[in-house]
C-alpha cells in the first residue's frame, strides 16, 4: 500500500538513494533537509541537485522543504501540510573526526534534532519511524561477526555516542508509550552509487570514508591514499571492514517500511545492514583499480590509536525478519562508484573547481528565535527546472594545521587528508 513518507536528510548520500527506492516502490515522499551535507543546486535553484536527478531517474516528483529539524515551528508546518504515515530519519552530522573536535555540535544536531522530531511526530499523531543508526554503537568488537545482541555504548567518538544515545532515547520512548514503533538500522560501511551514475557520494570537502577518497585519487583530485597500519591480524595486515552497496542499503529501508506498515512489529527493533563479509583496505584498493583501470597510489603509515583490526556484521536477523539480504559484491560496489566519479569528477557541482566555494556551515545553519517563537523558513517545490550548471554552495574543508584530518572511528581504515610522496 502506498504511504506518505517523510524523509529527513533526504538530499544526502544515503537519503537520496533511499528516496529513489521509495519512489520506485510507489510511495509518496516528502523530504526535509537543511543542506548541511548536500549540494543545494546553486543560486536560483530550489531543489537539491541529488533530488532533481532522482526525479529524472524515476519520473516521479519529490516534495522538498528546506528545513532544520531542530526548529519545531518548521517541522510542525510540514506535518500540518501533509498526512504523514511514517518517517525515515537520516538528518545528522556524520564526520567522525569532526565530531571529536566539535562534539557539542554533534550532540546538538544529532540528539537535540531527533528529540524535536520525535516530539513533533507525537503531536501530529505519527508513531512509526525508521532510524539511521550505525555500527559505531558497538565500539570495539568483542566477537565477530557482530550481532544485534553485541554490547553497545563503548563508543570511541562523539558521532558514535550520538547514535547510541539516540537509540537509548528511542528505547525509553517505546517503553513509555506503546503507540511507538521504531526500527533502528545499524549500517556498516555504505559505498557505491546508483547504476545510472547520476547520483552518488559527494562529500563536502575532505572525504570521511574510504571509497570516495579512493575514487578521488583515481580521478586525479587527490594525490594518494594513506593506509594506517599493515600489521593487523588480518590476511594482508590492513584493517577489514564490512562494505555494503548503497542500493542494497536503500532497499533495506524499503523492507523496513514494509515491516512497519504490516503491523507485525512493535516497540524498538534493531537490525544490522551489511553484507556479512569483511574486505581489507588493500582488497578494496585492488578491486577499485581493476574496476577503474586506474592505479590508486597509496602509502602505508603507522597504526592509529583506537583503530580495530576487523569489523563485519551478522545479517541473519534482517534476512529472517525483513526478508532482506545484500545482493551486490565488492566488484559492483567499485564499478558503480567509478561510474559515478568519472562522470561527475567534481560531484554534483559539475564543471567547477575540486573544492566547493563558500563559507563553512559548522554544525549547519543556526535556528533563529524571536520572542520565543522560532522563525519559519521552509520552502516546498515540485518538479522544478533541471538547470544544474550553477556553482556549488560550498562547505569549507575542516583540516588540521598540517592538512590532515584524522579519524578515530574503529570502522575506518584510512586517514583523510593530504599525502606525502610515496616512499
Amino acid at each position: 500500500m502506498p504511504l506518505n513518507i517523510l524523509v529527513t536528510g533526504g538530499a544526502g548520500f544515503v537519503g537520496s538513494h533511499t528516496v529513489l527506492e521509495l519512489l520506485n516502490a510507489g510511495h509518496a515522499v516528502i523530504c526535509v533537509d537543511n543542506l548541511c551535507n548536500a549540494y543545494g543546486g546553486g543560486a536560483g535553484s530550489k531543489l537539491p541537485e541529488s533530488l532533481k536527478r532522482v526525479q529524472e531517474i524515476t519520473g516521479a516528483s519529490v516534495t522538498f522543504y528546506d528545513v532544520d529539524i531542530r526548529n519545531p515551528a518548521e517541522l510542525q508546518t510540514v506535518f500540518a501540510k501533509h498526512k504523514i504515515d511514517c518517517v525515515v530519519h537520516f538528518a545528522a552530522l556524520k564526520a567522525v573526526g569532526e565530531s571529536c573536535r566539535i562534539p557539542l555540535k554533534y550532540y546538538q544536531n544529532n540528539i537535540t534534532g531527533t528529540s524535536v522530531l520525535l516530539e513533533t511526530m507525537a503531536e501530529a499523531g505519527v508513531f512509526k519511524i525508521v532510524y539511521s543508526s550505525s555500527a559505531t554503537v558497538y565500539g570495539e568488537p568483542q566477537k565477530l561477526p557482530l550481532t544485534e545482541n553485541h554490547p553497545t555504548g563503548s563508543c570511541t567518538n562523539p558521532y558514535g555516542k550520538s547514535k547510541y544515545f539516540t537509540e537509548e532515547i528511542m528505547k525509553d520512548l517505546c517503553e513509555s508509550d506503546p503507540r511507538w514503533t521504531v526500527v533502528s538500522l545499524r549500517y556498516f560501511n555504505p559505498v557505491g552509487a546508483h547504476e545510472s551514475g547520476r547520483i552518488g557520494e559527494d562529500p563536502n570537502g575532505e572525504p570521511n570514508n574510504l571509497m570516495p577518497y579512493i575514487s578521488q585519487v583515481a580521478v586525479g583530485r587527490r594525490e594518494c591514499l594513506r593506509v594506517f597500519g599493515s600489521n593487523y591480524d588480518t590476511p594482508d595486515g590492513t584493517g577489514v571492514r564490512d562494505y555494503i552497496h548503497i542500493v542494497d542499503l536503500a532497499e533495506g529501508h524499503v523492507k523496513a517500511i514494509d515491516k512497519l506498515a504490516g503491523g507485525s512489529i512493535a516497540g524498538f527493533c534493531v537490525y544490522n545492514l551489511g553484507t556479512g563479509r569483511g574486505y581489507s583496505v588493500l582488497e578494496v584498493v585492488k578491486a577499485f583499480s581493476k574496476a577503474s583501470g586506474k592505479t590508486v597510489k597509496y602509502e602505508i603509515v603507522d597504526r592509529r590509536a583506537g583503530d580495530v583490526a576487523a569489523s563485519y556484521a551478522d545479517v541473519s536477523l534482517a534476512a529472517k525478519e525483513l526478508g532482506w539480504t545484500a545482493k551486490r559484491g565488492l566488484d559492483e560496489m567499485c564499478a558503480d562508484t567509478w561510474n559515478w566519479q568519472k562522470n561527475n569528477p567534481n560531484g554534483f557541482a559539475g564543471k567547477t573547481s575540486s573544492f566547493r566555494r563558500g563559507k563553512a556551515r559548522t554544525g549547519c545553519r543556526k535556528v533563529q528565535s524571536t520572542g520565543g517563537l522560532l522563525s519559519f523558513r521552509a520552502k516546498v517545490v515540485k518538479l522544478p527546472s533541471l538547470d544544474s550548471s550553477l556553482p556549488r554552495q560550498a562547505q569549507q574543508q575542516y583540516e588540521n594545521a598540517n592538512g590532515t584530518k584524522k579519524s578515530t572511528n574503529p570502522h575506518d581504515g584510512v586517514t583523510l587528508g593530504k599525502c606525502t610522496a610515496l616512499a
